[in-house]
C-alpha cells in the first residue's frame, strides 16, 4: 500500500517551522454573483455590495467585493496545502485588515507565513501554529491580511 495516497495533503505540526511561507497554487477570480450570494446569505443590506446606482455615487465608483467573503477566501485557499486532513481545530483569528478594495473581476492569490508554534503542553499528539495570510490581487497589491492560530497533528511515528 502506497502511504503517500493515505496521508493528508495538509501539513503536521513538525512540518510548519517558524519563518515557513506557502505561496498556495490556488487563485480565485472573485465575480458579481459571488459577491450578491454571499452577501444575501449572510444578511448583509449594505447597498455597497448590492446596490450598483448607490455604490456608483461612492469613492469606490462601483459595487464591492464583500469583505467577509474575501475573509473567507483568505482562509478557504490556504487549506488544501496548509490544514487539510491535519488540522484539529481553529482556534483564533486576529488582525484582520482590509488595505485596499476587491472588487469584482479581481483574481486574488494567498501567501501563509507561519509566525508562531509551539508543541501543546497539554495534548502531546498536537502542536499549535500561527500564520499570517495575506491575499494580494492580481495587481500584486495586498487586499487581506490576518493572523490565524490553529491546533495540528502532529506527525504520526
Amino acid at each position: 500500500m502506497n502511504d503517500d495516497l493515505n496521508r493528508p495533503a495538509g501539513r503536521y505540526f513538525e512540518e510548519l517551522p517558524l519563518g515557513t511561507v506557502i505561496r498556495h497554487r490556488v487563485t480565485r477570480t472573485v465575480t458579481e454573483s459571488d459577491n450578491i450570494l454571499f452577501t444575501t446569505l449572510t444578511m448583509n443590506p449594505q447597498p455597497l455590495h448590492l446596490d450598483f446606482d448607490f455604490a456608483s455615487k461612492t469613492e469606490f465608483g462601483k459595487p464591492l467585493f464583500n469583505s467577509m467573503m474575501t475573509l473567507s477566501l483568505l482562509v478557504g485557499i490556504s487549506v488544501h496545502e496548509l490544514s487539510l486532513g491535519t488540522l484539529v481545530a481553529n482556534l483564533g483569528l486576529t488582525d484582520v485588515v482590509f488595505p485596499q478594495p476587491v472588487f469584482h473581476g479581481d483574481t486574488l492569490r494567498v501567501e501563509s507565513e507561519v509566525i508562531e508554534s509551539r508543541a501543546s503542553k497539554s495534548r502531546p499528539n498536537q502542536g499549535l501554529v500561527t500564520v499570517e495570510h495575506r491575499a494580494f490581487n492580481q495587481h500584486g497589491d495586498l487586499v487581506a491580511q490576518c493572523k490565524r492560530t490553529m491546533l495540528f497533528h502532529r506527525k504520526p511515528n
